[in-house]
């Protein structure tokens, strides 16, 4: 959607902080030994909370609240009782809502506990390249040139990029046009981002796969080459300069 008066940034603004808030504290809130459905249906909850529907199941039938994609899980994991997070685990939570006929979405990877597993500097890169992308971005920037600098940032660190999950326009619905802001430079791209538009940037940085691909419960994805996968992101709003980061109270870059 492109933003054309103030009662559409304060609706914006409304359903932001509900999934910023809903993220962040689902990430405190989980701890070994819990399921994935315990710490989804306590993000469930704070949805309502804030009168808020979870955007993958109005849009899509999900069948939980939130996605919870644990260790070689890149994304569109589904919350599991039978599913139980451990110490170390590589965890990825991506909340998206609608409140009042506005949607907004964002997510972020951690470790629980101690990093045993060693998955910290692939967690740091991707929130780095995203902070980096999204301070790049305004209007009249081709969205081409952020894939382009999202993949260089990655390979400078020694990861890769998934070129089948992208970033995505949204505001009046979950996926709205730009539909594809790819982690790499597609050159059959020629669009530019515009001023007063809200757009959903997200990295996608791997360890050894390019590609996701789904499994038989028709949601979860994995890498086409195994390994692991950090995913971060926000909801913007575009400007002629620095971008307005609606989710940013989920404090994913702290």
């Amino acid at each position: 959607m492109s933003i054309s008066k103030e009662s559409e940034l304060i609706g914006m603004k409304k359903v932001s902080e509900a999934v910023a808030y809903t993220l962040k504290e689902m990430r405190n809130f989980a701890k070994p030994g819990m399921t994935t459905m315990e710490l989804d249906n306590f993000g469930g909850k704070i949805l309502n909370d804030f009168g808020a529907k979870s955007a993958p199941y109005v849009t899509y039938g999900f069948p939980g609240w939130t996605c919870i994609s644990v260790n070689n899980e890149f994304c569109h994991g589904i919350p599991s009782d039978k599913k139980i997070l451990n110490e170390g685990d590589l965890i990825n939570i991506d909340v998206s809502a609608e409140l009042d006929g506005f949607w907004s979405d964002n997510g972020g990877s951690f470790v629980l506990g101690t990093d045993i597993n060693k998955h910290q500097k692939l967690i740091e890169a991707s929130k780095e390249i995203l902070y980096k992308a999204i301070h790049n971005i305004k209007g009249g920037v081709r969205i081409s040139d952020i894939g382009y600098l999202i993949e260089t940032e990655a390979k400078k660190r020694g990861f890769k990029v998934i070129k089948n999950l992208t970033g995505h326009g949204i505001g009046r619905s979950l996926h709205e046009e730009p539909s594809e802001i790819a982690n790499f430079r597609d050159r059959y791209n020629l669009t530019r981002f515009k001023k007063n538009s809200v757009v959903a940037i997200e990295t996608f940085i791997s360890t050894t796969s390019t590609y996701a691909e789904t499994l038989k419960d028709d949601w979860t994805m994995v890498g086409n080459k195994g390994g692991y996968m950090a995913q971060h992101e926000h909801t913007i709003i575009v400007t002629d300069g620095k971008p307005i980061v609606l989710a940013e109270m989920n404090e994913i870059w702290n």
